[in-house]
């Protein structure tokens, strides 16, 4: 029953259908929803108001802002039905891909996942109107219970001028006690964030709510739309490996400790197979503080690898989400989820030292990554938390495989087509074919560093050829980022007119 979730009894006369409760949705308005990669995002509403939309062709256009990536209840419903003007700060839907690149139906605004709480907060894009937010309890004061995720669930509840409350029954209410809520004051009152360690707990565990905003209470039984992870393949595996052995070396210089520094790995399938490479390590009792858990997490704690998981999802594919549902008070020893505030604090990230692992699109022959943009105009998924934690860690490493389109396109190309992470922030940049460190190297040092560790075999001719006549052209040693403009993108445009990177034979 769900009287038993909603501990409020002064709320349950705010309990309605989800499509009275889309009623509340207004043209014009700006609504933030919890929802983080894709877990815990609002469901029943969203849905509702697509179908009304649809079925009245009433005109309601709303700028949604969330945590980051969010099921197709909510994006793809939503978007195909029209609803959408703009979207921040991060997506992974098709359809929505296509309102950007496509269609040019939607608005879109990239940014670093850290920022965008204090932006609220700060009004910069005008007044939160609603907040749409998953939960799997209301407590007796009527405090909000997340459920799989935190992302900007706190400052959107405490910023929005109405509340409604999705009550999740498929979301256990063993979820509660593993939240750690904490939002920090906003200049120039901020003080320190006062964590220094991974396993440290600053906050409640709920998410405090004015009763008074409160507008409506919806009970839905739908479960996150989870997305499975590929598997891992011998491309994954090699540079698990090249990881561990980078790690291994780092270790025997003593620049850091065999318990290595907190680790952070981005989301998605290479990210997941990479960090299941620990697996097989030596390393145990390691701590792990990042944005997203999926299923390697998981895997991790099992082989007593990670003490201690801090992250604002819990992002795990079907198979990953029975697991934990399983044994679930036995993770939740080990598993603490934050807002993305300070999941990503460029504060704590400093001070923790961080080792950061995330995923390229493509990287250049200096060391800049583009993580967002294919071929330079059309967006894939958004910057994420990749930037939060690049810049900050103690270590900023990037892994993807050489190549890409069946060998077709090179990872390693001699400019980026967008650049997202400059070369002042990539340390490291990994692939199947090896490791190069950049650390310590000029531009030109880099360049050879890269193309004879990380490039693909089939490229690396090309790349250096146009890397030794780039310093013909301009004369040897007499150009510190040696490039000639105008041929840059030369892989990019050979790519477009041949539908393959390789030189024609």
């Amino acid at each position: 029953m769900f009287q038993e979730r909603i501990r409020c009894k002064k709320l349950l006369d705010r309990v309605m259908s989800a499509e009275q409760a889309a009623e509340l949705v207004k043209d014009g308005m700006n609504v933030g929803t919890s929802g983080f990669t894709p877990a815990g995002y609002p469901k029943a509403v969203p849905l509702a108001l697509a179908r009304k939309v649809q079925e009245t062709g009433e005109k309601i256009k709303i700028n949604l802002l969330t945590g980051a990536s969010v099921g197709v209840e909510l994006d793809d419903a939503l978007v195909k039905a029209g609803v959408i003007n703009k979207r921040l700060p991060y997506q992974t839907c098709d359809s929505m891909r296509n309102a950007l690149n496509t269609s040019g139906e939607v608005e879109y605004q990239d940014i670093h996942l850290s920022h965008v709480a204090q932006q609220v907060r700060y009004g910069f894009y005008g007044d939160l109107d609603l907040a749409i937010v998953e939960a799997c309890a209301i407590t007796e004061e009527g405090c909000i219970v997340p459920t799989t995720s935190l992302g900007n669930s706190p400052t959107f509840v405490k910023a929005a001028k109405k509340v409604i409350i999705e009550i999740n029954t498929s979301q256990p209410l063993a979820l509660e006690g593993m939240h750690d809520v904490y939002i920090p004051e906003d200049p120039p009152n901020r003080g320190p964030i006062p964590l220094i360690k991974t396993e440290q707990r600053i906050g409640t565990t709920y998410i405090e709510c004015d009763m008074d905003k409160i507008a409506a209470i919806v009970v839905t039984d739908i479960p996150d739309n989870v997305k499975g992870l590929g598997g891992i393949d011998d491309i994954s595996k090699a540079m698990a490996r090249n990881l561990i052995s980078f790690i291994d070396k780092e270790v025997k210089a003593k620049r850091m400790p065999k318990s290595l520094l907190p680790l952070q790995s981005g989301v998605g399938s290479i990210a997941n197979a990479v960090l299941a490479g620990l697996v097989e390590s030596e390393y145990r009792d390691l701590t792990f503080y990042s944005e997203v858990i999926q299923d390697s997490a998981l895997d991790c704690i099992d082989a007593g690898i990670f003490s201690i998981c801090s992250g604002s999802s819990l992002t795990l594919s079907d198979t990953g989400m029975k697991k934990f549902f399983t044994n679930i008070e036995k993770y939740k020893k080990h598993i603490i989820l934050r807002p993305q505030e300070i999941s990503n604090n460029p504060e704590l990230i400093r001070r923790l030292g961080i080792i950061s692992m995330n995923t390229a699109i493509e990287a250049d022959i200096y060391g800049h990554v583009n993580s967002t943009h294919i071929m330079g105009t059309r967006m894939m998924n958004g910057i994420g938390g990749a930037g939060d934690f690049t810049r900050n860690a103690y270590l900023s490493i990037f892994l993807t495989a050489s190549t890409a389109k069946d060998g077709n396109i090179s990872s390693i190309v001699p400019m980026c087509s967008h650049i997202d992470h400059t070369e002042h922030d990539v340390n490291v940049i990994i692939t199947e074919q090896g490791t190069a460190d950049l650390r310590n190297k000029s531009p030109r040092e880099r360049a050879m560093e890269i193309i004879n560790k990380c490039a693909h075999p089939d490229y690396v001719p090309l790349l250096k050829d146009y890397y030794e006549s780039t310093l013909d052209s301009l004369g040897k040693g007499k150009c510190h980022t040696p490039h000639i403009m105008g041929e840059a993108h030369s892989f990019h445009k050979r790519f477009i007119e041949t539908g393959t990177m390789k030189e024609k034979v």
